[in-house]
């Protein structure tokens, strides 16, 4: 028989359960949503992490904002990492995600970080061995020659401890015509013991009178030719050199370029450094900053090409120097690094960043050896001298 009263209790039983049933579902699915959302995230991650690693296969000109992927590539991977540890605590069956996205682009990955121990770098050379210094010289210091001329002291001086064989120097402000210059070339071969170079410069870039502005090769090695390329519109970033060096019996050509560079203003710096968007001034800034990244993808596609087309041309086993002003993984560094030896992939270590401003992911500067040689040592020498670290290789030639 139903009891009026046991319908009470139900009744007023239910009513201090619902609020808490309530809570639990609300509290599931809270849950559900955010794991969905981490799903997401993992996946979009591991998306962004394989564009930054394949992004070179496609054409900058038409693909130019995949161009990003590859800067960012490095971050993604840490990401990917964080999910492992995170779903291993949660779910551990999803951590599959990430394993799956590295598995992917393991092949490129050694571009972008090594895991090795550090080599003690051996500073007296083999004899048999080419020792190669390439460095973005930030003007050796020549607007501050009054002020702290003790910095260019402490460039040479660095340069002679390490006694490269070649030295390529990117954006060098020097003179070859005028003994009063700061920067006089004669006194630079003096001072580091070079015999030869080769220095290539824009005249319309005129510094002040007596300075231009350039790359330049150095060698203590004879200089038995010398040639520049230049192509519309003849600027500074569309001009490299090579030279051809002997060596013993052997004759090596090395490519010296500054690639094309995105042109930062300090106030472009200090936006990167402190990006916001509440202003139209800021979002203005915003558009420029996107409008130089894809200038300069697109002009380091061509050049990139260019200097290829010159190294397959070489009768020479070839080496290329330079400031690419781009990652590994991206057109320019697989275009020009296409069978060639990376010397960091080979004997560095870590990040191997080169250039210290804006990102501590940032190598952009490269020694690229023709197969032929073996990379015996690398270094990269963390001495904040320009905005750029110097970074050299001694390369044994397998005859």
């Amino acid at each position: 028989m139903h009891s009026p009263f046991s319908d009470q209790l139900i009744s007023n039983h239910c009513k201090q359960l619902f609020p808490a049933y309530l809570y639990c579902m609300s509290v599931n699915k809270l849950r559900r949503f955010t794991r969905i959302t981490f799903v997401f995230i993992n996946v979009f991650a591991g998306i962004f992490f394989l564009l930054g690693c394949y992004a070179s296969k496609l054409n900058p000109s038409q693909f130019w904002p995949l161009g990003f992927f590859p800067l960012a590539a490095f971050y993604f991977l840490l990401v990917l990492i964080g999910f492992i540890f995170f779903w291993l605590f949660v779910k551990p069956l999803r951590m599959l995600i990430s394993f799956v996205a590295i598995a992917i682009g393991w092949a490129p990955l050694h571009h972008l970080v090594q895991v090795r121990l550090t080599p003690n770098f051996l500073m007296e050379k083999h004899p048999k061995n080419l020792r190669i210094m390439s460095w973005n010289v930030q003007h050796f210091e020549i607007l501050q020659h009054k002020t702290h001329p003790e910095k260019k002291e402490e460039m040479l001086s660095m340069i002679n401890q390490h006694n490269p064989d070649v030295a390529c120097f990117q954006e060098m402000v020097a003179s070859d015509f005028a003994p009063s210059a700061i920067n006089y070339i004669p006194d630079f071969l003096k001072k580091l013991g070079f015999t030869y170079y080769h220095y290539t410069y824009n005249k319309k870039l005129d510094f002040d009178g007596k300075h231009r502005f350039g790359i330049i090769t150095f060698s203590k090695y004879p200089i038995v030719n010398k040639h520049n390329v230049s192509y519309a519109p003849n600027n500074y970033n569309s001009i490299f050199q090579y030279v051809d060096i002997v060596k013993d019996a052997d004759t090596f050509r090395i490519f010296n370029t500054h690639m094309q560079s995105l042109k930062l203003t300090d106030e472009n710096m200090e936006f990167i450094e402190d990006p916001s968007l509440t202003e139209n001034g800021d979002i203005k800034r915003s558009r420029n900053l996107i409008s130089m990244f894809k200038h300069g993808f697109i002009k380091r596609h061509a050049q990139s090409d260019r200097i290829k087309l010159a190294m397959n041309q070489s009768p020479y086993p070839v080496i290329v120097c330079g400031d690419f002003n781009d990652v590994p993984n991206s057109y320019a560094y697989n275009t020009i690094g296409k069978g060639m030896k990376n010397t960091f992939e080979q004997k560095g270590t870590g990040i191997g960043r080169t250039y210290y401003g804006i990102s501590p992911t940032l190598r952009i500067d490269h020694i690229f050896a023709d197969p032929r040689f073996n990379v015996e040592q690398y270094l990269r020498i963390k001495k904040k001298l320009s905005d750029h670290f110097p970074i050299i290789a001694d390369l044994y030639y397998k005859k």
